[in-house]
Order: C-alpha cells, then sequence, then structure tokens
C-alpha cells in the first residue's frame, strides 16, 4: 500500500513535467489507470500547463524527458528504437536526445577511481583533469595521462569513465516506478497492451544493467576492436583492464573531427566521400559480415581520424545478429529491390514469421505498396532505412514479432543516413558499400554458398550421430526403468498397428534421441532462405 501510494505521488511529479512541456496525453491512460480521477489531470493540466507552439508530439516528449534526469533519458533512447510502437516521427524525435547533464565534482570522481581501482590517484595516473570533457546521463569522462612503463615510456593518453555517484539507486527506483506503470497499464487498458509496455521497460532494465557494470562495456569494445582488427578505417579504442573495475573504465583516447563537421574534414584536407564509404563499409561488416553492431553511432559517439579512419567510443548500446537473422535480412531485401514482393513474402513464409492465419496474397499486395512508389527514384533521394522501417511495420500489421536487433539496426540506419546527407545530400551512402555487399551475397547467399552450407550442414549430422545413439541408449535404458510412460493414445496406435508396434517405437526413440541431443546442438531447418544455413554454436531461433 505504501510502495503505491509512493508511486502514485511519484507518478504526480512525472506528471506535473509533463504537462509542463504541452505532453501529458502519454500520461493520461496511466494515470486513470492508477485510480486518479479525471479531475486531478485537469487541475495538473490548469495549474502547469504550457503553450507549446509548434512543437511536435515527439520533441515535447523529449523535453519532459530531459528535465526528469537520467534514468528517463536513458528511456526516451531506448523508445527511439521502437519506431514500431510509436512512429517513426517520435522515434526520430527522441533519437536526438541529448543526455548532457551537470557534471559531478572531481573530488566524488577521484574517489570513485581510488575506490574500485584499490590505489591513489597519484600512483594510477601521472596526470588527471579534474574538469570532465563530457557529462552523461549515467557518467562523465575525464582526460589522463598514465604512468610512465615499458609500452608508454611517457605514459599513455586515456580517457577515463566513471559512473555517476548513487546512480544505480536512482535508477532502480526509476525502473520500479516505471515497471508498476507498465503493469497497471497492462491490466487497466487492453487498448495498449500491443505496445507492450512490461516488454518495453523490461528491454530498457537490460540495457541500463550493462551501462551499470562498465567491464561489460570495455567487454563489448574488445569484442568490437577484435572483430576489425588489422583495419585501418575503423577504429575502437583500446581498454586499459589494469584501470578498468565496475564503476570505472579506462580506454586509449582518441581524437578527431566530429562525424558531421564535414567543414572540419575540409579543412584537415580529407575527402568527404572516401570517409563515408568508410563509415557505409564498417556499418555493413558489423552488420552483416560480424552479426555483431555498435548501436547508437551518433556524431556524438564518432569522430573521423585525421588519417580518415572512423573513430567509434561508448560501447553501452550493441546490437547482435544471428546468422539465420542476416541471411533472412539479406534475402527479403535482395528480392524487394527486384521487385520481387511474391518472393519477399516467401522468405518471410519459410522463416515461420507469417501467422498462418493471414494469407500470403494480403501480405505480397502490401510489401507492393511500399515497393512501387520508390521504384524508379534515384538513389539519393530513397532512404533505405525508411524502407526498412515501412517493412517492419507492415510485418507488426500482420502479428508478426519483430526482433528488437531489427529495430536498432534500423535506427543506426536512419542516423548514417542523416549524417551521410548533411556531409554529401548528392550521394547515397548505401551505394558506396555496393561492393562488399555484392561480394557478400556471392560468398553467403549463391548457389556455391548454399550447395557448400547444405554439405556442411550434413558433415555435421554425421557428426552428431553418436550424441544421438548415446542419447537413444539412455531412453531405452529409462524405458527399460519404468521411468517414461506412453500416452494411452499412442499405446491404441501401437497396437492398431500390430506387429510394426517395434517400428513406431524405433520412430519414437529416433525422435526423442534428436529432442535430448538438443542440448548440445540444435538443428534448425528452414526451407529456402534459412534451410541450409549451418548456425553457429549456441545460436537460437526466436
Amino acid at each position: 500500500m505504501l510502495s503505491s501510494i509512493r508511486s502514485i505521488r511519484r507518478l504526480i511529479m512525472i506528471a506535473i513535467t509533463f504537462a509542463r512541456h504541452g505532453a501529458l496525453a502519454p500520461f493520461e491512460k496511466a494515470m486513470m489507470g492508477a485510480g486518479l480521477a479525471p479531475v486531478v489531470l485537469a487541475v495538473i493540466q490548469l495549474l502547469f500547463g504550457r503553450q507549446v507552439g509548434d512543437k511536435r508530439p515527439g520533441e515535447r516528449l523529449a523535453l519532459a524527458l530531459s528535465e526528469l534526469g537520467p534514468a528517463f533519458i536513458k528511456l526516451g533512447q531506448v523508445l527511439s528504437t521502437r519506431s514500431d510502437l510509436f512512429g517513426e516521427q517520435v522515434a526520430e524525435d527522441l533519437a536526438k536526445l541529448q543526455d548532457q547533464l551537470p557534471s559531478f565534482s572531481a573530488f566524488q570522481a577521484r574517489a570513485t577511481i581510488e575506490k574500485e581501482l584499490g590505489a591513489p590517484i597519484e600512483e594510477l595516473f601521472a596526470q588527471f583533469d579534474d574538469e570532465p570533457i563530457s557529462a552523461a546521463s549515467i557518467s562523465q569522462v575525464h582526460y589522463a595521462i598514465t604512468r610512465p612503463d615499458k609500452d608508454w615510456p611517457e605514459g599513455r593518453p586515456v580517457a577515463v569513465k566513471v559512473l555517476r555517484p548513487g546512480i544505480e539507486e536512482a535508477l532502480k527506483a526509476d525502473i520500479e516506478l516505471l515497471l508498476w506503470m507498465a503493469y497497471l497499464i497492462e491490466r487497466t487498458q487492453p487498448r495498449l497492451r500491443r505496445l507492450k509496455p512490461v516488454e518495453v521497460v523490461q528491454t530498457f532494465s537490460a540495457t541500463v544493467s550493462v551501462e551499470m557494470d562498465l567491464r561489460l562495456e570495455a567487454a563489448s569494445a574488445a569484442e568490437l576492436r577484435q572483430n576489425f582488427g588489422g583495419d585501418p578505417t575503423y577504429r575502437v579504442p583500446d581498454t586499459d583492464w589494469r584501470r578498468t573495475a565496475k564503476r570505472v573504465m579506462t580506454q586509449e583516447r582518441l581524437t578527431g573531427i566530429p562525424m558531421d563537421d564535414r567543414m572540419g574534414m575540409l579543412a584537415a584536407g580529407l575527402d568527404i566521400d572516401d570517409v563515408l564509404a568508410k563509415a557505409a563499409a564498417a556499418f555493413f561488416n558489423q552488420a552483416f559480415r560480424d552479426g555483431y553492431f555498435h548501436g547508437d553511432q551518433h556524431p556524438g559517439n564518432m569522430t573521423v581520424g585525421y588519417d580518415g579512419a572512423i573513430q567509434v567510443v561508448d560501447f553501452g548500446i550493441m546490437g547482435r545478429l544471428t546468422k539465420r537473422t542476416r541471411y533472412f535480412l539479406a534475402d527479403m531485401l535482395l528480392a524487394f529491390l527486384q521487385r520481387d514482393y511474391a518472393k519477399v513474402a516467401q522468405v518471410y513464409v519459410d522463416a515461420g514469421y507469417l501467422p498462418g492465419v493471414r494469407t500470403v496474397e494480403d501480405f505480397t499486395l502490401a510489401l507492393r505498396s511500399v515497393g512501387e512508389p520508390i521504384h524508379g527514384r534515384p538513389l539519393q533521394h530513397i532512404s533505405f532505412a525508411r524502407v526498412l522501417g515501412q517493412l517492419f511495420s507492415i510485418a507488426e500489421s500482420f502479428d508478426m514479432e519483430v526482433q528488437p536487433e531489427l529495430l536498432l539496426l534500423q535506427k543506426n540506419m536512419l542516423m548514417a543516413e542523416g549524417v551521410s546527407r548533411r556531409l554529401n545530400p548528392n550521394l547515397n551512402i548505401w551505394t558506396l558499400a555496393q561492393p562488399l555487399i555484392e561480394q557478400w551475397m556471392r560468398d553467403n547467399r549463391g548457389p556455391e554458398a548454399r550447395v557448400a552450407q547444405a554439405t556442411e550442414e550434413a558433415l555435421f549430422i554425421v557428426r552428431r550421430f553418436p550424441s544421438v545413439m548415446r542419447n537413444m541408449d539412455r531412453l531405452l535404458h529409462h524405458l527399460a526403468e519404468g521411468g517414461l510412460k506412453l500416452d494411452p493414445e499412442a499405446l491404441q496406435v501401437i497396437n492398431r498397428q500390430g506387429s510394426n508396434w517395434w517400428l513406431w517405437l524405433i520412430i519414437a526413440v529416433l525422435v526423442a534421441g534428436l529432442l535430448f541431443s538438443g542440448s548440445e546442438q540444435n538443428i534448425y531447418v528452414l526451407p529456402d532462405v534459412p534451410a541450409d544455413i549451418p548456425l553457429d554454436r549456441g545460436e537460437t531461433v526466436p
């Protein structure tokens, strides 16, 4: 009871903030669901509501979330990836949320570093700048120079990321409130269940939990850096693990030109189109070659080195695509660009995404409504990110589940296209990656690749046969011990088959053996597009 009272009181204060920014509408249903009379909302609007001019709903929402602090800023950034729930315009407005907050004191930063790393600042760094270079919603960053060692005789310039004091407790309280609101909405507002408020908050909570442990963020950076090892066009900072802990992360300092600073690049003598080509290649390699991509590649997290290399920081949000998902996405987009909408629909069907209650013909018609308007238009006037977003919207309208990773990928495509158009409005960034795309398609989706993959899968099944036989032996032993009871209807079928009962038993044992062996490795055989895909060990199909 006390918890509910505290939540309602906090909810009213949040509603007041939303009213000041003319963004109260999303809260009306939640407040009423909490048992608050409409008159309460009317009073809040009357006392605190303001004229919002010509600001869009998404812009007003972003301003309100910014004022509410770190948890709500991060929530807005997560919501910006869900254009399927809130529409492209609102998602785009939320993507502009800036988490530049007042910094906390250097005394607190030093105290956190010394406690986490177990040594005085003077022993860890030859120089430590008390003035932070940036202050975000969850952490802030200080420049420093490490103590000289054999690898860096003069000391190494680094960036030290420190979590805000008390941020874990503050975020936990806000997440509990948001989860309480989400459950309340789902119970009291059936029409809003399609927005999946509980799932949204849980996704937000999972994202924040990674950012609350800087060791996990450092591990994400290390994986991305390893994927681009030996590639001079894409630079990920090296992590100083000796000076990294749960609340402190120390990484190589990268300096360069902001990704959207056209004049700065020209002044440095860089070729804009060459920079965009490197950015497009890096994006494609992350998403399709590696299946692991930086999930927040906005200009604030990206710079261009003075040698023209793309440089990234901030690895709190990362996306991962399974091999099956990458192949599905590639086949879908290829068929779409070829205007073969029936093939696109079949790709969805073969992947098991199209519910049986909807017809393929209806889905094909919906796909055509997206594809035909862009046919024949110049590439520089086509946003492939928006096309992908429309495809996801259509899928959602046909009751298909769209993977959050694909939505995160689409958000990053939107960001990349926006930066590209600011740097060179006459160029479509994705045409620059065309040679890579064509080679990847030949290597992974061409006839020879399909034969090779089918062969590899057959060999995999052969290699797995001994484990299947072991599981069959376990199952037969289990039967002999009386530990497995057959369904009465199954026994009736066996009796009707007469002398062939043993054949049915063998079939049942084989199937069960395959199922039991699934704990070691699953085989997924889907027709056409994903059928010949040997999945990596440990991958699962959603």
